[in-house]
C-alpha cells in the first residue's frame, strides 16, 4: 500500500502537470529553507537535502567543521562523529553529515508550504511559456471565461489563460460565457503573474490556417496560397496556385457544393471569402482579382516603374460592383494584387481616349489612324449622354476605340523601353567590367560628395560612369552637386587606370618541401666596358631606400670589406627575391648593365670628409671603379672593384 507522501505526490503531479524532476526540485528546496528557519542556519553554510520517492524519507545534510569537541552542533563536529563518516577525517577539515532534525517532517510541512507553491507556480508559469512558445501562429481552441472592455479572456490548455484585444477581435462577433472558440496565437509576452498570451480572429493568417485545416491539398503542398487580402467579418479574398498538374486549385478550395469553404465561413461569422486562381500575367491576375464584376480590358500604366498602376476597363452595369460597396471590392483586389487599380466605365474611358487622342503629345501619333472613328466615337457618346438608346454594336465599337488607344501607347512605352535598354547595354559594354567592382570609397571623392552619391544609389565606379554617359543632368540634380562636383567627378574617373585592376597578378604557391632548380645557361663573355665618371662635389641625394647606391658598397681603400659584410649586403638571389631584383633593376639601369664609376673623396687628415664651402688641408684624390656581375654557378651577386694604379685586368672580389 502506498503511504500518505507517494498518494500527495502523485496527485501534484496529475493537478500541476508538470515533470517529476521538477516537483521533487521544488520540494527539496523547500525542505532546506525550512531547515535553515528551524535551526537558524546560517545561508553560507551548504544544506542539501535528499528525498526518497519511493518511501517519501526526507533527510537533511549540513556542512560542518571537525573539532576535537564541538560547541555548536549546528556548524561543529567532533573527530570522533567525523570518524563514523569519513574515516578519513582531520582536525580542521570540512565535512558534509546528516543533521536531520527530530520531528522535522511535521515542522517542514508547514514552513516549507509557501515555498513550495511558489516554487510549482514558477515551474509551472516557465512550462507554460516553452509550451505555447513553439505554438506562434498556430489556431489553438479555449473556452470564453469572461467578455470585459479590455478584451476577451479564453482559457487554454494547461490551466493557461489567453486575452484576445479588441483590436485583434472580428467587428460583429458575440460570444457568450462557455462558448468554445478557436484564435490564433500572436505573441506570447512574459509577465510578473505569468505567460500573457495575446490572441487574434482578425489576422489575416488566421484565414490562412483555417484552410490549411479544412483543406489537404494545401496542407500537403499540391495548393499554395499566394495571397490573402482581408477585411475582418466582411469579405476576403484569396488566392491560390496549383503545384501539381491537373488539380484545380480553386476546386479543392471550394469543395464539392462548397463543403469546405462553407465551414470557415461559418466560423468566421458567415464573412465573405472569395477564392480566385493566381496567374503569373498581371492583366489576368487583376481581372479575376475584381471579380465578381466582368472587366472588358486591363492596361498596366506604369508597368516598368515602381509605382505599379492599372487602368481597368468595365461596362457600364458593371460599374458599381467592380467598386463595391465604399470600394471594399477595389480595395481588397488592390491588397491582393499589389498594384493601384484605376477602375473606369466604358463611356468615361471612351472619353478619356478622345481628349488624349486631341490634347497629348504622347498620343499624337495614333491621331492620323484613328481620324475616320473619331467622329463616330463622339456621336455615340452624345447619344448616350442625351439619354438615347446605344446598341451593343456601338458599345462594341467604343470598346475597341479604348483598346486601340491604350493598347498604343502601351506598345509604344514597351518599343521605347526595349530601345532605351539596349542603349544601356551599348553604353555598359564600353565601361569595362573592373569598374563595377571598384567601390566608390576607394576614389578620392571628398565625404559630403561620396555620401551624396551613396545615397542617390551609385554605389560603384561603373554605375557612376553608365549614368554620367546615359544623361549627366540626373547627377546633377542630386542635392549638394553642381558644376565645380560634376568637374571633380569626371577628372577622378579619367584618371583611372582599369588596366591595372583587370590585370591581377598570379601567384603560385609552392610547396615548402620543393626546391626550384634553375639551369645554367652559358652567356657569351664580354669585355666589360669601363665608363669613369666624375663626381662633381656637390653630395649625390639618394632619393628612396629602395634604390641601390654604390657608394655603399665602394668605401675608401684603407676601408676593407669583410666577407662577412659582403654577404650580408649581397644575397642568394631565392624565389621571393626575384620580384625585388625586378624593381631593383628597373630603378637601376646601371646595375644590370655594369658600368665603372668614380668618384672623388676629398678628406682631411684626421679621415673627415670636407664639404664644399668648408676650408680644410689639401685632400687627396683617389679614384676607384666598382662593377657588379651575378654569378650562375654560385648564385651570388660579386662586387668587383678597381683601383686608378691598377692595369690591366686585375679586380678586386
Amino acid at each position: 500500500m502506498k503511504n500518505e507522501f507517494i498518494l500527495a505526490f502523485n496527485e501534484v503531479l496529475e493537478e500541476k502537470q508538470l515533470p517529476k524532476d521538477v516537483i521533487l526540485q521544488a520540494l527539496e528546496v523547500a525542505m532546506v529553507s525550512a531547515y535553515r528557519k528551524d535551526v537558524n542556519a546560517s545561508t553560507a553554510q551548504h544544506v542539501e537535502c535528499r528525498i526518497d520517492p519511493d518511501t517519501g524519507r526526507v533527510r537533511i545534510f549540513a556542512e560542518k567543521e571537525i573539532v576535537e569537541k564541538a560547541q555548536d552542533d549546528r556548524t561543529e563536529i567532533s573527530l570522533d562523529e567525523a570518524n563514523k563518516t569519513d574515516p578519513n577525517a582531520v582536525l580542521g577539515g570540512m565535512i558534509v553529515v546528516e543533521s536531520t532534525p527530530e520531528n522535522f517532517g511535521r515542522v517542514a510541512a508547514q514552513t516549507a508550504r509557501q515555498v513550495i507553491q511558489q516554487r510549482l507556480r514558477e515551474a509551472e508559469r516557465d512550462t507554460q511559456m516553452n509550451h505555447f512558445n513553439k505554438q506562434i501562429g498556430e489556431i489553438i481552441s479555449g473556452v470564453v471565461q469572461a467578455i470585459t472592455p479590455n478584451g476577451l479572456t479564453m482559457g487554454l490548455d494547461m490551466k493557461a489563460e489567453g486575452l484576445i484585444p479588441p483590436g485583434q477581435q472580428v467587428r460583429g462577433e458575440r460570444f457568450r460565457l462557455h462558448d468554445r472558440i478557436q484564435a490564433l496565437l500572436v505573441e506570447v509576452k512574459q509577465s510578473s503573474r505569468g505567460p500573457q498570451i495575446i490572441l487574434s480572429r482578425s489576422h489575416r493568417n488566421f484565414l490562412r490556417r483555417l484552410l490549411e485545416n479544412e483543406v489537404p491539398e494545401i496542407y500537403h503542398g499540391m495548393v499554395e496560397i499566394r495571397s490573402i487580402a482581408r477585411e475582418p467579418g466582411q469579405r476576403s479574398k484569396v488566392a491560390v496556385a496549383a503545384l501539381q498538374p491537373a488539380v484545380d486549385p480553386v476546386g479543392a478550395c471550394v469543395g464539392i457544393r462548397g463543403v469546405r469553404i462553407q465551414a470557415i465561413v461559418r466560423e468566421l461569422n458567415d464573412e465573405k471569402i472569395d477564392v480566385i486562381e493566381y496567374n503569373a500575367d498581371p492583366s489576368v491576375y487583376i481581372s479575376k482579382a475584381l471579380s465578381p464584376a466582368r472587366v472588358n480590358g486591363v492596361y498596366l500604366v506604369d508597368q516598368h516603374k515602381a509605382s505599379k498602376t492599372a487602368t481597368v476597363v468595365v461596362p457600364e452595369d458593371q460599374l458599381s460592383l467592380a467598386i463595391g460597396r465604399d470600394g471594399q471590392n477595389a480595395r481588397l483586389a488592390a491588397k491582393l494584387t499589389g498594384w493601384r487599380i484605376d477602375i473606369k466605365s466604358l463611356p468615361e474611358a471612351a472619353s478619356d481616349a478622345l481628349h488624349k487622342l486631341q490634347s497629348d503629345p504622347d498620343y499624337a501619333f495614333m491621331k492620323e489612324h484613328e481620324h475616320s472613328v473619331v467622329p463616330q466615337v463622339e456621336n455615340i457618346l452624345a447619344k448616350k449622354a442625351e439619354g438615347r438608346p446605344v446598341t451593343p454594336e456601338e458599345y462594341q465599337t467604343i470598346a475597341q476605340f479604348v483598346d486601340r488607344i491604350e493598347r498604343g501607347l502601351i506598345r509604344r512605352r514597351d518599343a521605347e523601353k526595349r530601345v532605351e535598354d539596349t542603349k544601356v547595354k551599348e553604353i555598359k559594354a564600353t565601361i569595362p567590367e573592373a569598374a563595377f567592382a571598384m567601390d566608390l570609397v576607394d576614389l578620392p571623392f571628398s565625404d559630403r560628395l561620396y555620401d551624396e552619391l551613396k545615397l542617390a544609389g551609385y554605389d560603384t565606379v561603373g554605375s557612376l560612369m553608365l549614368q554620367l554617359k546615359l544623361d549627366s543632368d540626373e547627377i546633377l540634380k542630386l542635392g549638394g552637386i553642381g558644376p565645380k562636383a560634376m568637374d571633380e567627378i569626371k577628372t577622378i574617373l579619367n584618371t583611372i587606370d582599369f588596366s591595372e585592376q583587370s590585370q591581377e597578378p598570379v601567384v603560385e604557391v609552392l610547396p615548402e618541401q620543393e626546391s626550384i632548380v634553375i639551369p645554367a645557361v652559358e652567356l657569351p663573355v664580354e669585355e666589360p666596358v669601363i665608363e669613369k665618371v666624375e663626381v662633381v662635389e656637390e653630395p649625390v641625394a639618394v632619393a628612396t631606400a629602395e634604390s641601390l647606391t654604390l657608394e655603399s658598397v665602394a668605401q675608401t681603400e684603407e676601408e676593407k670589406i669583410p666577407e662577412s659584410e659582403l654577404d650580408e649586403l649581397v644575397e642568394p638571389v631565392g624565389v621571393e627575391e626575384e620580384d625585388g631584383l625586378a624593381k631593383l633593376f628597373a630603378l637601376r639601369p646601371d646595375v644590370l648593365n655594369p658600368v665603372d664609376a668614380e668618384y672623388e673623396e676629398e678628406e682631411d687628415g684626421d679621415g673627415i670628409i670636407n664639404k664644399k664651402g668648408k676650408k680644410g688641408k689639401k685632400a687627396s684624390k683617389k679614384r676607384r671603379t666598382v662593377e657588379m656581375e651575378y654569378d650562375p654557378d654560385s648564385g651570388v651577386m660579386l662586387v668587383k672593384r678597381k683601383h686608378k694604379h691598377d692595369t690591366g685586368d686585375n679586380w678586386n672580389l
